[in-house]
């Protein structure tokens, strides 16, 4: 029946492995970076994409920039199996980097890149991606990480995904990972939130009414020849026709493993959770001033943020907030079997991994030192 539905839609529309009880499998994608000797970036992507094992390559691709590679997770029933694959795929790709000469790191920004030095990939997507935004796509690269949740039928995924714009300020402020720009501290928690702002079609889009005119919007773009595919919308956000899946992209890249887990088991528990028990219709949109201010908010503060809540009109500190959404979130996460995520982000919220970045830069050895621990912690 659902096919019968979508035979009038474009291709890139018709949505994957419509079920009436999803499973709410999960994956993520990593965008990591490649260093040499010296911790600095390395543009070597094209080379070690071709020398890959067959077991790695169908889990690594490029990125706009050519220091950059991004790890892909298949999807899994649990979160449990989705970290464990990506801790395998990290020490997979360390283990194959090292005979180049070669080590990965994870942040949301490599601490002393400047944009003078920056490649881009040599794939004919990110010469079209150079062609189209010019000097732009020369910026300094960043490293995000992005979830993906499997959601049965389109119109539920984007009505989850209306729902979700509300708790994006929040993911950001708790995956804060980038506080160093060029050389220094940018007084910003998460400093690839406005470097990434360069890129056209990015942050928090608009509610759609229905799947329908969410494909309708997109679909303009690329019968109009403004995109070449949906793919080159950047939203904080965004559907995933063809894996059937909601994807959330706002968070910076996280260097330690478990933080990734926080991160996808969170974001997977308030996909359910906002889908079994949806907020109030009176309280289902934040306004785009709100959305905007507070990710600002997130970005430059991190967990120290104030964040405006709408629902008592006043600014709260996110660690409340974070709080009230794992209490949200604990029905879903028992279902899922993911409560210690939930723990974990938690912890996470405490400190996260621009606080240990700062924390680290405090020593005797500086920013060589945050390279260091985001060598080791790969």
């Amino acid at each position: 029946m659902q096919a019968e539905r979508d035979t009038d839609l474009p291709a890139w529309a018709r949505w994957r492995n419509a079920a009436e009880e999803p499973a709410w499998t999960v994956g993520l994608e990593e965008e990591v970076m490649l260093l040499d000797e010296d911790a600095a970036l390395a543009y070597r992507s094209d080379e070690v994409l071709e020398v890959l094992s067959q077991g790695l390559r169908p889990h690594v691709s490029p990125e706009t920039h050519g220091s950059a590679l991004e790890i892909k997770t298949d999807p899994h029933a649990s979160t449990d199996a989705a970290v464990t694959q990506l801790r395998e795929l990290r020490a997979q790709l360390a283990a194959e980097l090292a005979p180049m000469a070669l080590r990965a790191a994870v942040a949301g920004t490599h601490p002393l890149a400047v944009w003078q030095e920056t490649e881009l990939s040599h794939g004919a997507r990110y010469q079209r991606l150079y062609g189209s935004m010019r000097e732009l796509a020369r910026r300094e690269p960043t490293f995000a990480l992005h979830v993906h949740v499997a959601v049965g039928d389109p119109e539920t995924a984007v009505g989850v995904m209306a729902r979700l714009r509300a708790h994006l300020p929040l993911l950001l402020a708790l995956s804060a990972n980038s506080p160093f720009w060029q050389g220094r501290d940018s007084g910003l928690a998460s400093v690839r939130t406005p470097l990434f702002q360069a890129f056209p079609r990015v942050g928090i889009p608009r509610p759609f009414r229905g799947y329908r005119h969410y494909v309708e919007v997109v679909d303009l773009l690329v019968r109009s020849e403004a995109i070449p595919d949906p793919s080159y919308l950047w939203w904080d956000v965004r559907l995933q026709p063809s894996l059937g899946t909601v994807e959330v992209r706002i968070m910076d890249a996280q260097t330690q493993v478990e933080d990734s887990a926080a991160l996808l088991g969170l974001v997977r528990a308030l996909v359910v959770a906002e889908i079994r028990a949806p907020a109030p219709p009176d309280a289902l949109h934040d306004g785009p001033e709100v959305l905007s201010e507070n990710r600002f908010l997130a970005a430059r503060d991190g967990m120290d943020a104030f964040l405006i809540d709408t629902t008592v009109g006043s600014r709260r500190p996110a660690r409340e907030l974070l709080a009230e959404t794992l209490a949200f979130c604990r029905p879903a996460a028992a279902a899922l079997g993911c409560e210690p995520a939930l723990d974990a982000a938690a912890r996470l919220g405490k400190a996260t991994g621009a606080d240990r970045q700062r924390e680290r830069a405090t020593g005797g050895d500086k920013l060589p030192g945050v390279m260091a621990m985001l060598i080791a912690d790969f």
